[in-house]
C-alpha cells in the first residue's frame, strides 16, 4: 500500500472514514497497487458501474485516488490510490 508511505495512515483512514461504503470498497480493491479501469473495479468489487463511478468521484474529491490514461488503451482511464 504505497499511499500510506507518503501520507500518514491515520490521515488516509480518517478521510476515507467519512466516505460512503462503496468508496471504501473501491479503495480497498485499489490497495493491490495495480491500475484498474472503472469496469475492472466494478468487476472486482461486484458493484454496479454507476456506483463505482460515484465512488471514484468521491475518492477523487478527497484526493485519495488519481486517474490517468491507460497505456494499453488511451481511450480508457485507470485509477490508483494517490501516493
Amino acid at each position: 500500500m504505497s499511499t500510506t508511505a507518503s501520507k500518514p495512515a491515520g490521515e488516509f483512514r480518517e478521510r476515507l472514514r467519512e466516505l460512503p461504503p462503496s468508496a471504501k470498497l473501491v479503495a480497498k480493491v485499489l490497495e493491490t497497487g495495480e491500475p484498474l479501469t472503472q469496469g475492472q473495479l466494478a468487476e472486482e468489487s461486484l458493484l454496479p458501474d454507476r456506483t463505482v463511478r460515484y465512488a471514484l468521484t468521491r475518492l477523487e474529491d478527497q484526493d485519495l485516488v488519481v486517474s490517468r490514461h491507460s497505456f494499453r488503451d488511451a481511450r480508457k482511464q485507470v485509477y490508483l490510490l494517490n501516493d
